[in-house]
């Protein structure tokens, strides 16, 4: 029996199927390489020095995704695939929606014809909107300020409501806070396309003088110094999320969405003092307007991950800090050299 990973060549996919591999799974991973890179594949092989099977195709390919349930046994999903740049989702609303709601209808249709109804989704704490006060419960109402967000309100839904059509069906929506950090090896991590739009790959390509300066979007907030407050979590502690939702798929049924954070909240200033810190490194900055959708703070309640999955985080935001500039310091221009 095999787990199906979607999107397991991105920045968060290719460090849970090195958390998958390390605990015997086997593994088949689905990419397009959209935004990811095929060197990261021989990465993982090097790390865990196991093999897995993989697919290069987008999940629209009905036809070649029914080829690999064909072929392979698959038990459970774990679905990552989906175009992410906020900013880009503005610009490219069709082909957001397109890609990652149609894409996941497609996913769920294959499933569900070979009789697959266990898929942990890849959601974001992004459907927590703009009028919910951290920290956020996943009781909380749902909404977006953006296409790319909205996507991942909609989808939560079709899995909510295929739950409730059919009471077999398990699906754990996961709404990650904020992704930072890399494997302790450097061998792995994250590597945007074009200019960043996340905070740490940024500082990062700042450090690595890729990049001239780090832009900071407001320094006006209502927060201790002015900048945006948010929940940073470790990429790897979010990987090993991943495995306690699989393992409570696959032994329950019903949708529930679980918070994936630390539950405490640092400011843009916090991350780039404490990068300084971490790594003896001064990172230029300058303070820029804010951002169109930007919330001025936003922290997960993690209680319901703990008590439902047993998870909890366990690196610190300098554990963060130090294994991103390994990554970047080792790679300074990402899987592409």
């Amino acid at each position: 029996m095999s787990i199906l990973v979607t999107g397991g060549a991105g920045y968060i996919g290719s460090h849970t199927v090195v958390e998958l591999l390390n605990n015997d799974y086997e593994v088949v991973i689905v990419d397009d390489f959209s935004n990811s890179h095929p060197t990261v594949l021989d990465r993982i092989k090097e790390l865990t020095g196991k093999d897995f099977t993989f697919y290069e195709l987008n999940l629209l390919d009905k036809e070649n995704l029914q080829n690999v349930f064909l072929e392979n046994d698959i038990e459970a999903v774990i679905h990552f695939a989906g175009f992410k740049a906020v900013g880009e989702s503005v610009s490219l609303p069709l082909e957001y929606y397109h890609n990652n709601v149609t894409g996941t209808i497609v996913l769920l249709e294959v499933m569900k014809e070979f009789n697959v109804k266990n898929i942990v989704f890849s959601s974001s704490a992004t459907v927590y909107g703009m009028d919910n006060k951290a920290p956020f419960t996943e009781d909380m109402p749902t909404s977006a300020t953006n296409p790319y967000g909205y996507t991942k309100v909609v989808i939560e839904h079709i899995l909510e409501d295929l739950a409730v059509a059919d009471n077999e069906w398990s699906p754990i929506l996961l709404r990650y806070f904020n992704p930072i950090g890399a494997h302790e090896s450097g061998r792995i991590g994250e590597d945007p396309n074009d200019i960043p739009n996340n905070l740490m790959p940024y500082i990062t390509q700042v450090a690595v003088q890729k990049l001239e300066k780090l832009s900071i979007y407001g320094d006006d907030y209502d927060t201790p110094d002015g900048t945006g407050v948010r929940d940073y979590i470790h990429v790897v502690d979010l990987a090993k999320g991943h495995l306690k939702a699989l393992d409570y798929s696959l032994n329950h049924t019903g949708a529930q969405a679980v918070n994936l954070g630390t539950g405490e909240g640092y400011s843009v200033l916090d991350v780039v003092h404490a990068f300084e810190k971490a790594n003896d490194i001064k990172i230029p900055y300058e303070i820029v307007k804010r951002r169109p959708g930007d919330i001025a703070v936003g922290y997960a309640d993690p209680t319901k991950a703990k008590d439902l999955l047993g998870w909890e985080a366990k690196h610190s935001l300098e554990d963060m800090c130090r294994t991103s500039w390994k990554w970047q310091k080792n790679n300074p221009q990402g899987y592409k050299e």
